[in-house]
């Protein structure tokens, strides 16, 4: 047998001698006879063997985390790193890597001095950057991630390390954030902070350079002192400047592209200009990869960005920062969808850093956070919310006892509320669906009107068109009811374009803007305009909404989803909050089931209270965050064989499996809190033995959905 040792040198069986195979030559050393040297060169034509391996002295060893997603092949490998790589094979540096037979990429996590198998070790293939992208902080948090959710670190690893652009390497950083200073004073002023009690201890612990854990429930309406909308941003500000006096980062991660360019210029003002650093998806690949190394090597210590940039590599960090974290943009759409709420928390936990979960709407996984101690909340008294918070009107409608001014979709009550408000300035009208008529049903036995060709709905595009579908985008000219062979249709849902248009009519001398889709608008000028928005854009008004009103609220309560009450309180806080305080005549009109629990939160400007009731309820039901869930959704093979696979704890229940419309199935699997561990690893487990036995079937696990419809 023929073979090399860890220098590369090649040994013939039941010989002394030794021969060096460099480049295609093969020489004769002292012992080493011809038999031998015919032995060795037929063994390596035959294995079409390489040129000798030298292998670096120092460490000679990398750990890599190759980018497989197998989950039976979730684990890091041993490689033998080349003399002639072993200033670029850095701990977080890219490398390929020889694996199963083809070139995979690849992040070194660590340098080693040996391994716990020597002899089957490949060599790096080469180093695609020496650049370390990879912090050994984010690698940790990666996996944590990866264990909390059930999934691979290769699929974390993809959400936390944006791809690589060698030009953006190689050029000199563009962006050159300004480096924190600690404050003149050693404990910043508490500013805005002032109104919430608790307030200004939280951002003197912060200061202080301590960890301090909050839940804050934001005040509505402007900064104090100067009148620009909204308030939260400045306190936020703030709250990265209590951060900045400590000489620590700061990671502000919010919903959008609107909220991070208020936070990003808020910090601006207070801190100085240049000293946030916008991290966004849309700013292109190029562009965010170059601002992501800018954060990598340092120049930047303040981030604020969306979803991804909670992995982004904040040196010295300080202060996590998520803002409303109920909207679902914050749940990651690709494996293993972590919410960027956990992500934060664990990076808190890890890093010994403070933690700031803020929002209008406060959601029950907030409140279950204050419940276990793991939280303080941060709140404004009665006194300060009722002087800053609009006036909130629920009008009783629909039932016999109504007044008639209340009546209809567009009651003549709140039409005199908004021409009210036009006269000192914007209007506000908030509407769930966009579109002219989303949603269209049979006039005389109230059908669901449905496509002929498709079993898609039919939707209405304007008033002078035909009845299309959503789905297929065929025309249904000439339609009649299968069931009663009515030709009429009714609109039970009216979308903001004819709203806007209905509205137009109503009050013909006054601008009608629009905002929703691909249309957004991030601000409106001061003077009386109606503003029509879907839920999530509205604009901010210079110098706050005059009014509002909130339509079709049953739409959002109608859901059939677990938060659909959250959410529906979430969304009206949002828009009731850009309108002027009750002191300055502002008023919102909700016109929604005035009797629900989220209506009369949104009067009395209750968030808190609110999310403690839905905890509560979600604990008598057995409902998360009261329980851990995951979600299993499949194939009904691969379901039940993941199900029989799993080797779940005996405190774990499985509900279901049910069918869904497309053929699929889906299992419910609910365990207690302190078990939420073990759930987590069993079905990691559980798809390790599928992949590695190829088993039939895909198989989709989720923990924590955000939906359980």
């Amino acid at each position: 047998m023929v073979g090399p040792d860890d220098r590369g040198v090649w040994t013939t069986a039941g010989s002394g001698g030794r021969v060096w195979w460099d480049g295609g030559v093969v020489e004769e050393r002292a012992g080493q006879g011809s038999d031998q040297l015919a032995l060795l060169r037929s063994t390596i034509r035959t294995a079409r063997v390489r040129p000798a391996l030298v292998v670096a002295t120092q460490r000679p060893v990398a750990r890599v985390a190759v980018d497989v997603q197998l989950a039976h092949l979730d684990r890091p490998f041993d490689y033998l790193v080349p003399q002639a790589s072993a200033d670029q094979a850095v701990p977080g540096a890219r490398v390929k890597v020889r694996f199963a037979g083809r070139d995979v990429g690849g992040f070194v996590l660590e340098r080693l001095a040996g391994s716990e198998h020597p002899g089957r070790l490949a060599p790096l293939r080469r180093v695609v950057s020496a650049e370390p992208v990879l912090s050994p902080e984010v690698a940790a948090l990666a996996r944590a991630v990866a264990d909390r959710y059930a999934g691979t670190l290769a699929d974390v690893l993809r959400l936390a390390v944006p791809p690589r652009h060698a030009r953006v390497e190689v050029e000199s950083p563009a962006i050159s954030a300004k480096p924190l200073t600690p404050s003149p004073s050693p404990h910043p002023e508490a500013g805005s902070w002032g109104a919430y009690a608790q307030g200004p201890e939280l951002l003197a612990a912060i200061a202080d350079g301590g960890a301090p854990h909050a839940v804050w429930t934001a005040l509505p309406g402007p900064q104090p002192g100067t009148g620009v909308w909204p308030r939260w941003p400045r306190d936020l500000a703030l709250a990265v400047h209590a951060c900045a006096a400590s000489n620590r980062g700061a990671l502000v991660v919010v919903a959008d592209g609107r909220d991070v360019d208020l936070v990003a210029d808020a910090v601006d003002t207070v801190l100085g200009p240049g000293s946030a650093l916008r991290l966004t998806a849309d700013l292109g690949p190029a562009e965010r990869y170059r601002r992501w190394l800018a954060v990598r090597r340092g120049s930047a210590r303040v981030v604020i960005g969306t979803r991804a940039a909670a992995f982004a590599p904040v040196h010295d960090l300080g202060l996590v920062v998520l803002w409303d974290d109920g909207d679902d943009l914050h749940k990651e759409p690709r494996a293993p969808y972590p919410h960027v709420r956990d992500v934060l928390l664990l990076r808190s936990h890890a890093e010994r850093a403070a933690a700031i979960l803020g929002g209008l709407a406060v959601t029950a996984e907030a409140v279950d956070l204050v419940r276990q101690g793991w939280a303080r909340p941060v709140a404004a008294t009665r006194t300060t919310v009722r002087r800053l918070a609009p006036l909130v009107h629920a009008p009783v409608t629909g039932s016999d006892g109504a007044d008639p001014a209340w009546l209809g979709r567009l009651p003549s009550g709140a039409l005199e509320v908004v021409r009210a408000g036009l006269r000192s300035g914007p209007v506000l009208v908030q509407v769930p669906r966009g579109g002219y008529v989303p949603a269209l049903a049979c006039a005389r036995c109230r059908a669901p009107v449905r496509c002929a060709w498709c079993p898609g709905p039919l939707e209405l595009g304007g008033v002078d068109r035909s009845p299309q579908c959503r789905w297929c985008g065929r025309t249904a000219a000439g339609w009649r009811c299968a069931a009663c062979g009515s030709a009429r249709l009714r609109a039970p849902v009216v979308g903001a374009s004819r709203t806007a248009e209905e509205l137009g009519r109503a009050f013909p001398t006054v601008p009608v803007l629009r905002s929703g889709g691909d249309h957004v608008l991030a601000r409106v000028a001061d003077r009386p305009a109606l503003v029509i928005a879907t839920t999530g854009a509205e604009p901010v008004a210079a110098g706050g909404y005059a009014a509002a009103m909130l339509l079709d609220g049953w739409i959002l309560l109608g859901r059939a989803d677990l938060r659909a009450a959250e959410e529906a309180l979430r969304r009206w806080l949002a828009a009731a909050a850009l309108v002027r305080p009750a002191s300055s005549g502002g008023r919102v009109v909700a016109l929604a089931p005035a009797r629900s629990r989220p209506v009369q939160a949104l009067v009395r400007w209750d968030p808190y209270g609110h999310g403690e009731r839905e905890l509560a309820d979600r604990a008598l039901a057995g409902l998360p965050p009261a329980v851990r869930m995951a979600s299993v959704v499949g194939e009904p093979i691969a379901v039940a064989d993941l199900l029989a696979s799993a080797g779940l704890p005996s405190s774990v229940e499985v509900l279901g499996p049910v069918a869904l419309d497309d053929g699929s199935e889906r299992a419910l699997v609910r365990a207690p809190q302190g078990a939420g561990t073990e759930l987590a690893a069993a079905l990691h487990a559980a798809q390790a033995v599928r992949s590695a036995g190829k088993a039939p079937g895909t198989v989709r696990v989720e923990l924590d959905p955000l939906e359980l419809v």
